[in-house]
């Protein structure tokens, strides 16, 4: 490729819109171009990474033994209907009608379309297990676009679909799934963490997040720095502290707090650790049994200095589908307005769960239900009856690790991949089902891997960066190799030397761009520097006189020279290693 035959067009400064650096940096190197809210043209020099980041999911999901086939972005309303997701998504469902008044979505995902296959095309469990996959556009109405492709309302997936037999089958093509991925991100040339998840919304069992580490990155990462666990914040396990629960010491007294209504003033006021105290989160579950509608009204109690994990709360049994109490029935249930709530002497009856680690605690501080007035040494058992006992807290750095083996430790990463188990969700609910060897009638078990494949191209940008601008692995790099000669269009030698390596690299199979556009060395420099293409070679006048060229690696602080001869061999070197 050549520069003046193709499209580069860089920014010295990033619009004004432009939040985070791999935003900045991909409207800067001219990848992007904003046509709408989180909607974008990816220009051609961004389409080149898109297209090498496909290929490589592409070849690794090929050899997993996955099959490729291509769903529609717009999808009949009646199938996510049958799974009841055509009201459970909400907002961020974009929904259409054609000329007849018929509803679609525009495609979020495809679990529906692809069940609907299923149910149609495979009849036997000689045609099982199989694993059907596609790369293609995506939509989700996002409330607030933003960060450029991190979070935009329009992207490109790559999602997989298994259907197999039983669930020890699922597990088996899932773990196919999860080596994939794996390979892939290895192959991205990024760093990269597998952490257990929560399924959320979509459904199933157990799932694992691929996140890219980058300081950057909305996601809090837990791991053990001594063992393999791993897991996102939602799913990490809170365990509870060591040992029994201590002898009550002190009496339980009434004592003034005013003004004081947050965990960590009322500590300072009365000269305790944060740690001694327990906060209170009121939550409203409403229920509707054969036309009654009534309200329950939970406490949850938290140690001061932790935080609710409010999927966690979701599991609680009889939680699901809560929603955070409001000031007014606060007053009806507890008597004062938050600040002061706690699990004594509620006004009406309320239904009390203690985190794991209030579990345990004796003498502690808590709310009176009396404004401007506080608790101490309360105890379980002696002035509250025992609670319910459930994980509900986010585990912070140092909590021990679930599986025993060291403590944990927290990294910011960012998804840019999801395998779950499915299980029956949507097989049962769409009746998709195979006949065995007995010839019976059995729900398909499923499972659904994806991977951001734009998004792939924000968190490496990330993870990879300097003041200069962007450092792309090679593997999906624009281009591997940039030449920039001094004076093409000015020295024969300088031309004739560059299009020689230039005819040698491609022959090699090299993915070389040459820069023939005349730019100044320094305006030349900075603009692939910006675009991150991670290999550079000077071709001039006085390297030539010498029998050298300059190689430099995008990383690298300084070039080297290099005998004429041995170019081509170096930067082979250089692509492999």
């Amino acid at each position: 490729m050549r520069a003046s035959r193709f499209f580069v067009s860089t920014l010295k400064e990033a619009p004004s819109d432009a939040e985070i650096v791999s935003h900045k940096l991909m409207m800067r190197a001219g990848m992007i171009k904003r046509l709408g809210s989180g909607i974008y043209t990816y220009m051609p020099m961004g389409l080149r990474v898109i297209r090498k980041v496909e290929a490589i999911v592409r070849e690794e999901m090929n050899r997993s033994g996955a099959v490729e086939l291509l769903m529609p972005l717009v999808q009949p309303a009646e199938l996510w209907q049958e799974t009841g997701r055509w009201d459970k998504m909400g907002p961020e469902l974009m929904r259409v009608k054609d000329r007849h008044g018929r509803e679609y979505a525009i495609q979020p995902t495809s679990e529906e379309v692809i069940t609907d296959v299923a149910r149609t095309e495979l009849r036997s469990y000689r045609q099982l297990p199989i694993n059907f996959y596609h790369i293609q556009t995506k939509f989700r109405d996002e409330r607030r676009p933003r960060f450029g492709l991190m979070r935009g309302r329009e992207f490109t997936m790559k999602d997989a679909y298994s259907f197999d037999r039983d669930a020890a089958g699922m597990a088996q093509s899932y773990q196919i799934m999860y080596d994939a991925y794996v390979r892939i991100f290895n192959r991205f040339g990024l760093q990269f963490r597998a952490v257990a998840a929560d399924n959320g919304a979509i459904g199933g069992s157990g799932s694992h997040e691929f996140h890219v580490i980058a300081d950057t990155g909305e996601d809090a990462l837990v791991y053990c720095p001594s063992s393999d666990y791993a897991a996102n914040m939602e799913a990490a396990e809170a365990v509870a502290p060591a040992g029994e629960r201590a002898a009550p010491q002190q009496p339980l007294t009434k004592t003034p707090t005013p003004g004081k209504s947050r965990c960590e003033d009322v500590a300072a006021l009365l000269g305790l650790p944060l740690a001694q105290t327990v906060k209170s989160i009121v939550l409203t579950v409403e229920k509707d049994e054969q036309g009654v509608k009534s309200k329950e009204v939970w406490l949850l109690l938290l140690r001061g200095d932790h935080d609710l994990n409010e999927v966690k709360a979701a599991k609680v049994p009889g939680l699901t589908g809560y929603r955070f109490a409001t000031e007014a029935e606060i007053v009806e249930w507890f008597g004062t307005p938050p600040g002061y709530l706690g699990p004594i002497g509620t006004v009406k009856p309320v239904r009390v769960v203690a985190d794991r680690t209030v579990a345990t605690m004796s003498d502690f501080v808590c709310g009176a239900n009396q404004a401007d007035f506080h608790y101490t040494g309360a105890n379980w058992g002696r002035d509250i009856p025992e609670p319910q006992v459930f994980d509900l807290r986010n585990v912070v750095e140092g909590d021990a690790s679930p599986d025993g083996k060291g403590v944990l430790a927290i990294q910011r990463g960012i998804e840019v991949g999801h395998v779950f188990q499915l299980g029956t969700r949507y097989s049962e609910d769409m009746k998709a089902t195979f006949l065995d060897a007995n010839g019976k009638p059995q729900l398909m078990q499923m499972g659904c891997y994806g991977i951001g494949i734009t998004r792939i191209l924000g968190a490496a940008i990330e993870q990879n960066f300097d003041d200069k601008g962007i450092i792309w692995p090679t593997s999906i790099a624009p281009f591997e190799v940039v030449l920039c000669p001094m004076g093409y269009d000015r020295s024969e030698a300088v031309k004739a030397e560059t299009d020689k390596l230039y005819g040698a690299l491609q022959a090699a199979g090299v993915d070389v761009i040459v820069d023939d556009r005349g730019e100044r060395p320094g305006a030349m420099f900075a603009d692939w520097e910006l675009i991150g293409v991670p290999h550079r070679i000077v071709i001039g006048d006085r390297g030539l006189k010498e029998g050298t060229l300059e190689y430099q690696g995008r990383r690298e602080t300084a070039a080297t020279a290099v005998p004429l001869a041995e170019m081509t061999s170096f930067v082979q070197a250089k692509l492999r290693a």
